[in-house]
């Protein structure tokens, strides 16, 4: 078998490959994080960082194909049940480019660049995304997943850049990106909460997401972490010192929620590698963004609280982030090289 042109690729290309830039992002971000404790981390993280900004560029010349040249083909999976709902990892992606590059580098009209981007394109995605779903009648219990969640959890993003950001904005604008942070943490938030009783209805009362969909029940981990993150982000420039201890008392909830749910999901997949449920798919990197979010979380509550019990929970929910995100990485390239990886699945 010939491996495939870039217009096959281009053609069948899946909205889920910005996941990879998602995870890999987080995994630099806590690492740089990390590397205030352990210097030798710091060149990692910064090799992570560039090594992203690459894989995202590299990753957008066939997304970007797809829309302009076989737009029919990406409208459809517009109208698809499950992988409708991996479309915003582009836009997340963006978002977790800002962070990026207002940590990494002095560059911060990069920053504003990426995040103002990444708020105009995930707005549009999370509305048209949703709205095909509002308004049709293809989705069943069976489509009922934690992927459901991306189109909220890039709403909870938008702060965790848009935050440290807003000292580099003045007057009205300043105001506007503030404003929009807060839209996108509130409506992302409710939505959260809505599809969490959802997703657990099926748990509870219906077949589980096996196959490729396993890696699926992580992603509960991303709102988990980035909601209270985001939450304190946007507290930060406000005047309201008590809020920031309410915020913390509630980080420190859903951080608990987080840690049950690691092992949870860590029991699942576990269970469902034994059975031979667990086939390598682009889904394997909905693994890494969703336990890079705890793990950023757990560094961050560290700070709060000064407790070195969520720093250790913290640093050993970051070494099983690297193995995932080693083993995703290999298993990737393996089939990049063999071209396996672009044929549609059916």
């Amino acid at each position: 078998m010939s491996y495939p042109s870039f217009s096959d690729i281009s053609r069948t290309f899946a909205p889920g490959w910005f996941a990879a830039v998602m995870g890999t992002g987080v995994l630099a971000l806590t690492t740089r994080s990390l590397g205030q404790h352990w210097p030798l981390l710091a060149l990692p993280a910064e090799l992570l960082h560039w090594f992203n900004s690459g894989l995202f560029l590299l990753l957008a010349l066939p997304w970007l194909t797809r829309w302009l040249v076989f737009r029919p083909a990406a409208l459809q999976t517009m109208m698809h049940p499950v992988q409708a709902n991996f479309y915003p990892t582009f836009s997340i992606a963006l978002l977790v480019l800002a962070a990026q590059w207002l940590v990494f580098t002095p560059y911060v009209g990069v920053a504003l660049t990426l995040w103002w981007l990444g708020v105009g394109l995930h707005f549009v995605f999370s509305f048209a995304v949703l709205f095909l779903m509002f308004r049709g009648e293809h989705v069943a219990v069976d489509h009922v997943t934690p992927a459901n969640f991306i189109p909220a959890v890039g709403l909870v993003v938008m702060p965790l850049a848009g935050g440290p950001l807003l000292q580099h904005m003045d007057g009205a604008v300043r105001e506007w990106a503030l404003t929009l942070n807060a839209i996108g943490l509130g409506a992302g938030s409710m939505m959260y909460l809505g599809l969490l009783g959802l997703t657990l209805h099926r748990k509870f009362l219906h077949k589980p997401a096996q196959g490729i969909l396993t890696p699926t029940v992580w992603i509960h981990l991303a709102p988990i972490g980035v909601i209270p993150l985001s939450l304190m982000n946007l507290l930060d420039p406000l005047p309201f010192p008590a809020a920031r201890e309410v915020a913390t008392v509630l980080m420190l909830l859903l951080w608990g929620f987080g840690v049950w749910w690691v092992v949870m999901a860590s029991l699942l997949t576990l269970a469902a590698r034994t059975a031979g449920q667990l086939p390598f798919a682009l889904s394997w990197w909905g693994f890494t963004f969703p336990l890079g979010a705890f793990v950023a979380e757990s560094l961050r509550l560290s700070q709060l609280l000064g407790w070195s019990s969520t720093f250790a929970i913290g640093v050993g929910a970051w070494i099983l982030l690297c193995g995932l995100w080693l083993v995703t990485a290999a298993k990737t390239a393996r089939r990049v090289a063999s071209g396996a990886i672009f044929q549609p699945h059916p």
